[in-house]
């Protein structure tokens, strides 16, 4: 497994933990979230993160993300996920993960299904 392949699963282990310190140590300080194909800045930085996965994934209980498919190359990791929410809502998810040479994602880009 590649340093980028295992912050990308180290990510998503915490995410289905719903452990938001280990989720947040994958990622930069300055981590930027986009949206595709809009190239929309959804969230900017650790601290946003912990605001927005804190109060709004990691407190659903039965949240879960399961990756269907893992492309990796070079330093990026795009998944393909099924999401699990909550007992009425899942969703399919696709993430781009750019990994830094500290082995730390940098970025994100979710791509919109529509």
């Amino acid at each position: 497994m590649t340093a980028p392949e295992r912050i990308a699963q180290a990510q998503l282990d915490a995410y289905n933990a719903r452990d938001l310190a280990a989720f947040l140590a994958c990622y930069t300080e300055d981590v930027k979230v986009y949206r595709l194909p809009s190239m929309q800045l959804m969230l900017e930085g650790r601290a946003a993160m912990a605001e927005r996965y804190g109060n709004h994934r990691f407190n659903l209980p039965l949240l879960h993300a399961d990756v269907l498919h893992r492309i990796v190359h070079g330093n990026r990791v795009i998944d393909h996920e099924w999401v699990r929410l909550d007992e009425n809502q899942t969703q399919h998810a696709v993430a781009i993960y750019d990994v830094n040479a500290d082995g730390l994602i940098s970025a994100v880009w979710f791509v919109d299904s529509e």
